[in-house]
Order: C-alpha cells, then sequence, then structure tokens
C-alpha cells in the first residue's frame, strides 16, 4: 500500500518553466462485466465518503474533535482487514476519496468565513457520487495516439489497476504530461478524463492589435462594437418540449422498475445532449472572437443577481368589518402579481446562455494566444448614447437606440457594445473587489456543528461504525 501521508510541498524551482494545467477527455466502451466493476467501485468509493463524512460529524458533535485527512488515511488499512471488498479497490482511489471530503470540509469552512450560505457537506447517493480518480499512479494507456498519426480516430486500450483494460477511443492526441486519470460515469456512458500539465514557453504574441467591445444579450447572443451579431442558438429551449416530455414520462414510472431506469436514462441523455452542443457552441464562438482580435472587452456581468427570482409584493390587509370574530380567524396574506412567470422565463434564457462560461473560455483561449479579456463597469451601457453620452432612459423591450439630441440610430445592442468599448478606452478595466470576511457568526441550519459537552467514553467511541 503506498503511503497515505501527505507530501510536503515542493519548493518552486526558479528555472522551472511555468506550467498550464487542462483537462483532456475521452471516451471509453466497457464491456458489461467491466461496466459491472466500475459501478461496483463507484458505490465502495461512495460508502467510503459517506461513513468518513459520518465519523467526522459524530467526533466533533460527541467529543468537539476535528477529524483530519491524515487521522482517516490511516485507517485504511484497518478498513482492509475489517472490510476485505476494499482490498479489490486500489490504495490511492480511496485516498482521493478522503480528499475529495477534504476539500469540501474545507470549502464549507472557508463560506463560513467569508459569511455566504455553507451548505454542510451531505451524504452521496449513487445518482451523486460518479467518478473515482487515480491521483498518480494505477493507470496505463497502452496504443496511445501519437501527434503522427494521420488518422482522425484510434482505439486503445486504458489499464486500470484492480480494473482491467478498457477501450478507448482517442480524437486527439496529449500533448503534455499526465498527472492523473478520473474515471466519470454519465449516465450509460463512461469517460476517462485527464488532467494533463503544458508548460509554457515564451509568451506569444497575438498578430492582431485590434480591440472589440462585446456587449452579451439574448435577442443576439453577443453582439460587436464593430456592429456584428453572434446568433443565439438558444440550446436548451430548442430541446425543452422534449426534456418535459421526458420528465412526465419518468414520473409516470413506477420506483424501482426497470420501465423507470430506461426513462431516466432517455431524459439523461438528452441533458447530456444539450450540455454537449451548448459546449460545442461556446467553444467555436469564443476561438472565432480570439482568433480574430487581440483584446476583448466584456462587461462584468452579476449573473446570480441578474437571474434572481423577484420578491413577493404582499397587499395591504382589508381592514376587518366590525362586529365580525377577526379574532379567530386565521389571518390570510395576499399577494400582488410581481412578474415572478416572466422573469422566470427571463432566467432560463440567461442561464441558457452561459455568459459566465464564455468569457471564461475567451480569457483561457486568450491567454494562450497571446490577446487580453478585460472587464468594465456595466451600469447604463445600454441607456447612454454612443454618440453624444446623453442618457436615453429606455425599457428593456426597446430594441433600437434612438437619440434625440445627436440623431444616432443604431441597434440597442450595439450602442451598448460601443459604449464597453469607450469605457475601457477612457477608464481602463474594473478592479475586482476584494471579498471581506464577515465577523458575525452563523449558526443554525447548514452551519458548523457546534461543539458539545464531551462524552463520557470519550474520543474512542466516535468512530463510525461502518468505517
Amino acid at each position: 500500500m503506498e503511503d497515505a501521508r501527505e507530501t510536503p510541498e515542493r519548493q518552486p524551482d526558479e528555472t522551472a518553466l511555468p506550467v498550464r494545467v487542462k483537462a483532456s477527455v475521452y471516451r471509453l466502451y466497457p464491456t458489461r462485466k467491466q461496466e459491472g466493476t466500475l459501478l461496483w467501485t463507484l458505490r465502495r468509493c461512495k460508502e467510503l465518503y459517506n461513513a468518513s463524512l459520518e465519523e467526522r460529524t459524530a467526533a466533533y458533535k460527541m467529543a468537539g474533535i476535528s477529524v483530519s485527512y491524515g487521522m482517516q488515511s490511516e485507517q485504511l488499512p484497518q478498513l482492509k482487514e475489517e472490510r476485505p471488498e476494499y482490498q479489490e479497490i486500489y490504495s490511492q482511489v480511496q485516498q482521493d476519496v478522503l480528499r475529495r471530503l477534504d476539500k469540501a470540509m474545507k470549502a464549507f469552512f472557508r463560506r463560513v468565513d467569508e459569511g455566504q450560505t455553507p451548505g454542510y457537506p451531505r451524504y452521496k447517493s449513487n445518482a451523486r457520487y460518479r467518478s473515482f480518480t487515480y491521483p498518480q499512479s494505477g493507470y496505463e494507456i497502452i496504443g496511445a495516439l501519437t501527434s503522427h498519426d494521420t488518422k482522425k480516430k484510434k482505439t486503445c486500450r486504458l489499464k486500470l489497476s484492480k480494473i482491467g483494460h478498457l477501450k478507448m477511443v482517442m480524437h486527439r492526441p496529449i500533448k503534455g504530461t499526465i498527472k492523473g486519470c478520473t474515471i466519470k460515469h454519465d449516465g450509460d456512458q463512461w469517460y476517462a478524463v485527464f488532467s494533463v500539465e503544458q508548460a509554457i514557453g515564451a509568451t506569444p504574441v497575438h498578430p492582431s492589435t485590434k480591440t472589440v467591445g462585446i456587449d452579451m444579450g439574448i435577442t443576439s447572443y453577443a453582439t460587436l462594437s464593430t456592429g456584428e451579431q453572434i446568433a443565439n442558438p438558444r440550446i436548451y429551449r430548442s430541446t425543452e418540449q422534449q426534456i418535459k416530455e421526458a420528465h412526465r414520462r419518468l414520473s409516470r414510472r413506477k420506483r424501482g422498475s426497470h420501465r423507470r431506469a430506461r426513462a431516466k436514462r432517455a431524459l439523461t441523455r438528452l441533458y447530456r445532449k444539450v450540455r454537449h452542443r451548448r459546449q460545442d457552441f461556446l467553444h467555436k464562438a469564443s476561438r472565432q472572437l480570439v482568433n480574430q482580435y487581440g483584446m476583448l472587452v466584456f462587461e462584468a456581468l452579476q449573473i446570480p443577481n441578474m437571474t434572481a427570482r423577484p420578491k413577493p409584493k404582499p397587499a395591504e390587509a382589508p381592514a376587518p368589518l366590525q362586529g365580525s370574530n377577526s379574532g379567530t380567524a386565521a389571518a390570510v396574506t395576499h399577494y400582488l402579481p410581481n412578474g415572478a412567470a416572466a422573469k422566470g422565463g427571463l432566467n432560463k434564457s440567461i442561464l441558457d446562455a452561459a455568459w459566465g462560461r464564455f468569457i471564461t473560455l475567451c480569457a483561457c483561449k486568450a491567454e494562450e494566444a497571446g490577446g487580453m479579456v478585460v472587464k468594465v463597469a456595466p451600469q447604463q451601457t445600454s441607456q447612454l448614447c454612443s454618440g453624444c453620452g446623453v442618457l436615453v432612459p429606455k425599457d428593456l423591450s426597446v430594441r433600437w437606440h434612438s437619440c434625440p439630441t445627436c440623431g444616432a440610430e443604431l441597434d440597442r445592442d450595439e450602442n451598448a457594445a460601443l459604449n464597453i468599448l469607450r469605457r475601457y478606452e477612457l477608464h481602463g478595466p474594473i478592479r475586482e473587489r476584494k471579498k471581506r470576511k464577515a465577523t458575525r457568526k452563523v449558526v443554525g441550519v447548514g452551519s458548523a456543528p457546534q461543539r458539545s459537552v464531551p462524552s463520557k467514553e470519550g474520543a474512542d467511541h466516535c468512530r463510525s461504525p461502518r468505517l
């Protein structure tokens, strides 16, 4: 068994080149027997995750002890003696399960310190635990595709310790050093995700010095300050009716039946198709912009605030009638229409557009190509006139900008894109605000387990019986 203790961090080498970490995803085609082994491994990893979470929670509640990753990793040899089936799982895979839990706990306490809604890590079901990782070794690609091969597709084998040789299709060669392999289950499909480190050489110089302002929208996906527009594919909207029918079909099936399992797989395929189509569109559109312009200017959009549901509007309670028994009657609160239905449709379209993911992909591709992505303040970019700077208020339904002062006539989104570009030229990019740590103490549902009085048995009885 490999050493379960964490190795000290290596000192950075000043002569070493900086590296960029990427993920390369390839489709796996396991046999029926191999798929059963993969599912069995996922279930064992899920049990280990839940048992470790239960141990941490119980130890804190009963004895006020914070269980760390090192303490739990030292129990793995004893776990294999008590549960011999865990000997059929590669040891580093088990260690990675404990690291996932440790990462989730650290993220929870970080959110508590920052005053956010913390969300205590919860127990995983079979549907929520869908991958396991070989962090360092235990995997090997046999017959890997190289850069000299002229074929677009090549079938090779992925050798996994304790599992066997799995058929894998490499649609492109891996450039860099593989640092880890994650086996992911997505509905009825399996994928191998390789974490690859690529050395960054000299900083490239982008061939173009053009700067363009980009306004993200719903009517058109993106409008450039040059007047060009990228059409919105509305990927989820085009498949929404099929997804609704698949949900209805799933709800009519009996729980635990084979027909329900088939309906669930059909629904999963629809969601996966939407996800893959959206990812393909975002990659192609971002690559087109990065190749054409050296500087991309976006708005610093607050998408969580833009997609928040409207607050309810309580109506004024009518005065009780004289002589009525108002003291015994239950108080009924009436609400006025707040436009929640229309706002829900707008929120769905905004989330379907995935603006945040698009800007992130543009930034990553621009960094590799020698370009740059910057953000400016988004306030009133659609209301100000790009010709004279006069404020021209208009409702969201008004899609054409007409300035009564200078007579400018152009599309509303193009006017916003010109304002975005001018704002960057005059004021530069916006500075990212640092998150302030909250000073208040978060107590209640979703907060950290509160310290209680230690039990008489001590910490020896805090261990979960399932671990």
